[in-house]
């Protein structure tokens, strides 16, 4: 009897010990590092204006075509209509779980959640849904919708949707309103956050058998607007619902302020330009250093109808470069892309192309507390570091390395002098003008490149490889065959843009991880594969603190700096815009991640 007691107690006392740990009290808003900057009892965001009146419209350009309202599944991975779900112009039609604030690196404040509950570990996350919370037909969101959005979308969504329940171990329905998900072995501290912002389908109203399908047929969301017009590959059009159910919330005063927003489609960047100048969009964030100090001179402009800003970036400045294809033999050798890195004359581009408005990228989070340029490696850095003691050099690990600064002739002999000894390294001489290997054959490759802009640095790159018998073919394709030909890595070279936040997470592995080298459709551009790189990002996700989470990042970086994956070409300093002046935007400083569209308005609403 007395062993029988002995039991029971200790039974007991596990299951106290476990429901301790289990245990959660609710929370208005997570956050990666640390605690939410904004209390349970907030008002409005900070960068909105509360008061900004509802109404009026705005109309958006892009360049590319659509073919479907469904953004969720690989049939309509690039080729799904703006605003549905948009990162730019806000959720339109179909919510998430909760909202990022765009003035904190990584926190989230609850939307169709209410609350959400986790425990120290993270080992599980239970959202409870708001009771007000409806569909645009009126029925409550309820759990059951979140249940049947994940599985729906690990069943037949795209990635990264038909991923998430790999890391998930048990989903329970707790209530009518609440679901936890318990998390496996093979997750991390930032997958609670990444789940957070799924987006929740109406059970009742979506066909799970044709899903996978690209549909025109405008689909029961939750969010503020309505599809209200469809012209397939030119024009989509929101109006805004009056019984939106979160107009009212604290999350959501301030945003969603136009009656009518629509978004227009143009097939290139020139087009796009001249259609905006006419009026026939109303906002142009301009991304080109040239148009920008000499496209203004049109009447628009000199009359006040059109406004330009310019807005100082608080965000890394990521990586945009000629991007090696390390699948290919050409460039498996380290020393091989080091050289053609040192070939890039930065000083004659900038000069001679963009009136020196670039700055130099040396890092992939440079400008930010992220960057590991200029900084010797801390005690947590080299931990990271330790078991792969030849990937990164010492003048990385010591941050005393720097890009070369050449005399902006396009020739600069005291480089090309370093290039070639690297070439000669690695097995390569010039004969008769030309670079040849041991056995004769001539250093040839062909670039890729999308657009006019990126095909004017890639002819200054080509005249500085030339000048070291590199024959480096340039090839300009349309948006359709540079998406296949990417997907599918058929290219040696090709030029891409890696931006980067203040807070990297999981997204890293389908970028630089082994395991996305061959998985066709990832962000892998370059097919790294390095223990290293895996390493530095299993320690970034899992980084408890913000000091440490630091010091992975910075590790992570030198990795990638050192696998010289990409030549890096420039970044600004500033981001800019050109809108009509009707359009308006909350004083004050923008947030930490930029100027933020859903928060601007139409000023003729308030007239």
């Amino acid at each position: 009897m007395r062993q029988k007691l002995l039991m029971l107690f200790s039974l007991a006392a596990s299951l106290m010990v476990f429901a301790a740990t289990t245990r959660a009290d609710p929370v208005h808003g997570i956050a990666m590092h640390g605690e939410p900057a904004l209390p349970a009892d907030f008002t409005h965001l900070p960068y909105v204006n509360p008061d900004a009146p509802k109404g009026g419209k705005v109309t958006y350009g892009v360049v590319g075509t659509f073919d479907s309202v469904r953004p969720f599944i690989v049939k309509s991975m690039r080729t799904h209509a703006r605003g549905i779900v948009d990162p730019e112009f806000g959720n339109l039609i179909y919510e998430t779980l909760m909202i990022r604030s765009q003035d904190e690196p990584f926190t989230l404040y609850g939307l169709l959640a209410e609350t959400v509950e986790w425990d120290e570990d993270r080992s599980f996350i239970q959202y409870n849904l708001n009771p007000a919370a409806r569909w645009s037909d009126g029925k409550p969101v309820t759990a059951d919708d979140i249940i049947f959005t994940v599985e729906l979308l690990r069943d037949k969504g795209r990635p990264p949707f038909s991923t998430r329940l790999n890391r998930v171990e048990k989903m329970e329905k707790v209530s009518d309103l609440s679901v936890r998900f318990t998390f496996n072995e093979t997750s991390n501290r930032e997958f609670p956050l990444i789940l957070s912002l799924s987006p929740v389908l109406p059970k009742h109203a979506t066909d799970a058998e044709t899903f996978d399908q690209s549909t025109l047929e405008p689909g029961v969301g939750s969010g503020p607007y309505l599809i209200s017009e469809i012209k397939p590959g030119e024009r989509i059009t929101y109006t805004r619902r009056d019984d939106y159910w979160a107009k009212d919330l604290p999350i959501k005063r301030g945003i969603d302020n136009y009656y009518e927003i629509s978004v227009e489609y143009f097939l290139s960047e020139t087009s796009q330009f001249e259609a905006f100048k006419k009026g026939v969009f109303d906002i142009y964030p301009d991304g080109s250093a040239t148009n920008w100090a000499r496209g203004y001179d049109f009447p628009a402009v000199e009359n006040g109808e059109i406004v330009r800003k310019e807005y100082d970036r608080k965000t890394p400045s990521g990586m945009y470069g000629f991007v090696f294809n390390t699948r290919s033999p050409l460039f498996e050798d380290v020393r091989v892309r080091k050289a053609l890195m040192l070939l890039f004359d930065f000083e004659w581009a900038n000069r001679s192309l963009y009136d020196n408005a670039y700055t130099r990228t040396r890092s992939y989070w440079d400008g930010s507390e992220l960057s590991s340029y200029g900084k010797p490696a801390d005690a947590r850095e080299r931990e990271i570091l330790a078991p792969f003691p030849d990937a990164v050099p010492a003048d990385i690990m010591g941050g005393t390395w720097t890009l070369p600064v050449s005399d902006g002739s396009g020739r600069d002999r005291k480089i090309q002098r370093a290039a070639l000894n690297l070439l000669q390294e690695a097995g390569y001489r010039i004969a008769e003008g030309r670079l040849i290997d041991a056995a004769g054959k001539p250093f040839a490759f062909g670039l890729m490149t999308q657009n006019e802009g990126q095909e004017k640095l890639a002819v200054a790159y080509q005249r500085s490889l030339k000048a070291l018998g590199i024959d480096m073919s340039i090839r300009t394709v349309d948006d359709a065959q540079y998406q296949q030909r990417s997907q599918t890595f058929d290219y040696d070279m090709i030029m891409k843009s890696f931006p980067s936040s203040l807070s990297p997470g999981a997204e890293q592995i389908n970028r630089w991880g082994s395991a996305s080298r061959d998985n066709q459709g990832s962000f892998n551009f370059a097919g790294a594969a390095s223990p290293a790189i895996d390493a530095a990002i299993d320690a970034l996700l899992n980084a408890r603190t913000a000091d440490d989470f630091r010091s992975a990042v910075r590790a992570y970086d030198r990795v990638l700096l050192s696998g010289y994956y990409v030549v890096p070409a420039f970044h600004l300093g500033k981001s800019w815009v050109a809108h009509r002046s009707r359009i308006a935007e909350p004083e004050g400083e923008p947030p930490l991640y930029g100027y933020y569209l859903p928060a601007w308005w139409d000023t003729t609403a308030a007239r």
